[in-house]
C-alpha cells in the first residue's frame, strides 16, 4: 500500500488514478493527524507527502509530520512533494530522513521512476535487514492483557522503542503510564543504562533544581555535601518524568533548556555539563488545555511529546480484567508466602462489571484487600463486594455550585479531607493523585492540614 499525505482533494484523486493506473493499491490521509493514525494501523509500502498544510508556506508542518513518521516507521521510503521547488526546505527533508524529493506540478513518467526505485531499493535493503539483524524479544515489563486497546499500545511502543524521540504518555490516573515508559526503555538501545524515575508532583519549586540537576557543598544554606541530580544520574539512560502537567512555569523555562541544549549547570557551579539521555513524560491532564490557559508553554509541550502515547482507562478494556486479577491474586500470594487462591466466575463478573475510577490500581487494591481481609482459598463475589468501597460517596463527588475548576478541587479536597478525618494518605489515595501531589494542591489553596 501507497499513502498519499495531502491536504487537497485534486491532488489525492490524481495521485491515487496514476497509483492504481500502475497498478499499485493507494490510500490518502487529507491531515497530519489522519496521517499519523493511518501508519500506526497500517505500515505503507511507500509514502507521498506534502510539505505544507495551512496558509503557512515554510514546510514546517511537512516537516514535522516527516520526523513522526520515521519514528513509527522507520524504514518506509518517502518522498516530498512541494509546490514551491526550494532547495533548502528539499535538504532539510533529506537530512530528515525523506528518500527523494519532486515538485508539483510533476511529470507522471518521472514520478512513477522516483516511486518504483523507491520501492525496488527498500525491498532490497529490506531482504539485507532481515537476513542479518537477530531482533530480541518483546519485554512487555509486567504489561498484562491482550484487549485490542492495548495491543495497539503495545505495537506503538515496539515501534518506537528503539529510536531515540522523545514519548508523551497520556492517561487517566492508574492505567499503567509507568510501566508504559518502563517498556520504552527496556526495548530501547540503553536499556542497559539507567532509568531514572522523576515525580514533578512531589518536587517544589525551590527544591527543584536541586532535584534535577544536582548542587555542590556550599550552594544554599542546607547543602552540606555534593549532590548528584537526576539527570546525571540518568545519563546514558532514561528519564521518566512523571506529572509533568504539575511543573509550574518558571522550573519548566529550566526543564526547557537542558532538553533544548542537553546541558545543565549544577546549583553552586559554574561550568556546564553535558547529558545524554532520553526523554519520556506522562501526565493525566489535557496540556493543550493548559497551553491555551497559559499555564503551561508551547514549546515544551512541542519538545517532549513526538510522538504520544494514550492509555485506554480499565472500563475500556474490560476483557483484561481476569488476567489481571489472576496477575494481582498471584503476586499477593508470592509476598505473602500463601497458598494458592482461586476466583469463581461470579466473582470475576463482579468484578468486570465496576467502573474503576482509579483503574488498574484501584482493581489491585481490591484484589489485595479482599485476599488478605478474607483470607480463603477461594473467593467469590460477595468476599470482593464485602471490601468494595467506592472512591468517595457519590454526594462527595456532586460539585459546588461555584463558578472556577480551581474552587471545585478546592471544595472537593476539603470535602475528602473531613471524610478522612484529616487522613492525607486516605485522601489522596481516595483522590487518585500522589501524597505530594496533595500536598502542594494544599499549598495552593492555602488548605491548613492538623496532620
Amino acid at each position: 500500500m501507497i499513502l498519499i499525505i495531502d491536504d487537497d482533494n485534486a491532488i489525492r484523486g490524481s495521485l491515487g488514478f496514476i497509483l492504481k493506473h500502475a497498478h499499485y493499491t493507494a490510500q490518502s490521509a487529507a491531515s497530519p493527524i489522519e496521517a499519523v493514525e493511518v501508519v500506526k494501523s497500517m505500515i505503507p509500502e511507500l509514502i507521498i507527502m506534502d510539505m505544507n498544510y495551512t496558509l503557512a508556506t515554510d514546510g514546517e508542518e511537512g516537516l514535522t509530520l516527516l520526523k513522526q513518521i520515521k519514528v513509527l516507521a522507520p524504514d518506509v521510503p518517502i518522498i516530498l512533494m512541494t509546490a514551491w521547488g526550494s532547495i533548502q526546505l528539499a535538504v532539510r527533508g533529506m537530512q530528515a530522513g525523506a528518500f527523494d524529493f519532486i515538485t508539483k506540478p510533476w511529470n507522471n513518467a518521472v514520478l512513477m521512476q522516483h516511486i518504483e526505485t523507491a520501492l525496488q531499493l527498500n525491498k532490497s535493503s529490506d531482504s539485507i535487514h532481515n537476513a542479518t539483524e537477530n531482533i530480541p524479544a518483546f519485554n512487555r515489563s509486567n504489561i498484562i492483557g491482550k484487549s485490542p486497546q492495548l495491543t495497539e499500545v503495545l505495537d506503538t511502543v515496539k515501534r518506537i522503542a528503539r529510536t531515540e524521540a522523545s514519548v508523551l504518555i497520556t492517561g487517566e490516573s492508574g492505567t499503567g503510564k509507568e510501566l508504559i515508559a518502563e517498556a520504552i526503555h527496556l526495548n530501547s538501545s540503553r536499556a542497559q543504562k539507567p532509568f531514572v524515575k522523576v515525580n514533578l508532583g512531589g518536587i517544589s519549586q525551590t527544591l527543584f533544581e536541586s532535584e534535577m540537576f544536582g548542587h555542590k557543598r556550599g550552594a544554599f544554606t542546607d547543602a552540606i555535601s555534593d549532590r548528584i541530580g537526576r539527570f546525571e544520574m540518568a545519563n546514558g539512560g532514561t528519564i521518566f518524568l512523571d506529572e509533568i502537567g504539575e511543573l509550574d512555569l518558571s522550573c519548566q523555562v529550566k526543564l526547557l533548556r537542558v532538553l533544548q541544549e542537553q546541558m545543565f549547570e549544577r546549583l553552586g557551579e559554574s561550568s556546564p555539563r553535558r547529558v545524554d539521555v532520553r526523554i519520556v513524560c506522562a501526565t493525566n491532564v489535557d496540556l493543550k488545555k493548559m497551553i491555551k490557559e497559559r499555564r503551561f508553554r508551547e514549546d515544551l509541550f512541542y519538545r517532549i511529546n513526538l510522538i504520544t502515547i494514550q492509555l485506554p482507562p480499565l472500563r475500556e478494556r474490560r476483557e483484561d480484567i481476569p488476567l489481571l486479577t489472576k496477575y494481582f491474586i498471584e503476586e499477593q500470594c508470592k509476598l505473602n508466602h500463601l497458598s494458592p487462591v482461586q476466583c469463581t466466575d461470579a466473582a470475576i463478573d463482579f468484578l468486570c462489571k465496576l467502573s474503576y475510577p482509579g483503574n488498574i490500581r484501584e482493581l489491585k487494591n481490591l484484589i489485595d484487600r479482599t485476599l488478605l481481609i478474607c483470607y480463603k482459598k477461594v473467593l467469590d463475589a460477595a468476599d470482593f463486594e464485602s471490601q468494595y468501597n467506592e472512591t468517595a460517596d457519590k454526594e462527595l463527588l456532586m460539585p459546588p455550585k461555584v463558578t472556577t475548576l480551581d474552587e471545585i478541587e478546592r471544595q472537593t479536597i476539603l470535602r475528602m479531607i473531613e471524610k478522612h478525618s484529616g487522613n492525607l494518605q486516605q485522601t489522596a489515595r481516595a483522590l487518585g493523585i500522589s501524597r505530594q501531589a496533595l500536598y502542594r494542591r494544599l499549598e495552593k489553596y492555602h488548605i491548613k492540614s492538623e496532620e
